[in-house]
């Protein structure tokens, strides 16, 4: 690939960092007319010598992102900033890139296309993924944790949608972690987290939010229909003696439904009040938040 001087000039600044990226040359239409070999490598074909659209390399979901980028670059403006995208590849499998487009200009500062450089980013997400996910997954019963919980209720609330929190706690947990051991203990977790998962509908989000302790969103539900729900969850799992390790146990769960109103901690504060009170009354029960008292 032949550069002019102002070309060979914009690559240095764009390969400061690397020198394992992807060159992509467009001219002022945005068709790529030269790309270095190294394109196919990361699983994108360049078909001819004025090959494809640059915007053909996108998916649609990050379509919009380039656009602007390449736009801006045609207009004359340096870009800085590295976009990420999802890429168009031959086996439609899913791969992220990023890209840096700037403009080439002539010796009277016309522009005549675009010079970028494209890297693949598929590790780097691989690894932000893993982070993510590590922060916020519980890594016993693979639901999320207590910090995920508190965000999308914080999420819920401010963004003032319809719901209620349902709060559940295994019943005599630590008795049976002294009976039978930890290992089995852990085991009752992971029975219920999947007792959870099979019960709930696929919109309502569980969380393990302490030892024995789960959350529960169900967006778009009013109380009576938090009632129903959970109190399937109460009965069944009472009615079944659930197999752990070598023998099976009976286990039970005490739970509460509060409305998810007025604030995160007014939320949390009426949940477990009733949670409170579905172990004072015997457990294994489910108690409702109670109603408001009206001022005369």
């Amino acid at each position: 690939m032949n550069f002019t001087v102002q070309e060979s000039s914009a690559l240095y600044g764009l390969l400061a960092e690397t020198t394992s990226d992807v060159i992509i040359k467009t001219d002022l239409a945005g068709v790529i007319v030269h790309a270095s070999p190294g394109i196919r490598k990361l699983g994108v074909q360049v078909r001819a010598e004025a090959g494809p659209h640059l915007l053909d390399l996108v998916a649609a979901q990050g379509r919009d992102a380039v656009s602007r980028a390449l736009s801006a670059a045609i207009e004359g403006r340096q870009g800085a900033q590295w976009v990420e995208f999802p890429a168009v590849t031959p086996d439609a499998r899913e791969s992220w890139f990023e890209i840096r487009i700037r403009p080439l200009t002539e010796e009277g500062g016309a522009v005549y296309g675009v010079l970028a450089v494209m890297r693949s980013i598929d590790e780097r997400r691989s690894l932000r993924e893993q982070l993510f996910a590590a922060t916020y997954t519980d890594p016993l019963t693979q639901l999320t944790n207590r910090a995920a919980f508190i965000s999308m209720l914080e999420h819920m609330v401010a963004q003032g949608m319809e719901g209620c929190l349902a709060m559940f706690s295994i019943d005599f947990f630590r008795t049976i972690n002294m009976k039978h051991g930890q290992t089995t203990g852990d085991e009752v977790l992971r029975v219920f987290a999947d007792l959870l998962r099979e019960m709930l509908r696929s919109d309502d989000i569980i969380s393990r939010i302490g030892s024995e302790r789960f959350a529960v969103l169900l967006p778009r539900t009013n109380t009576e229909q938090a009632q129903a729900i959970c109190t399937r969850v109460v009965t069944t799992l009472a009615d079944l003696r659930q197999k752990v390790g070598d023998s099976r146990l009976a286990i039970t769960t005490s739970g509460s439904v509060a409305r998810i109103a007025d604030s995160m901690d007014s939320t949390i504060e009426r949940a477990e009040l009733a949670l409170f009170c579905a172990k004072a009354k015997g457990r294994n029960r489910l108690e409702m938040e109670k109603p408001r008292r009206v001022s005369a």
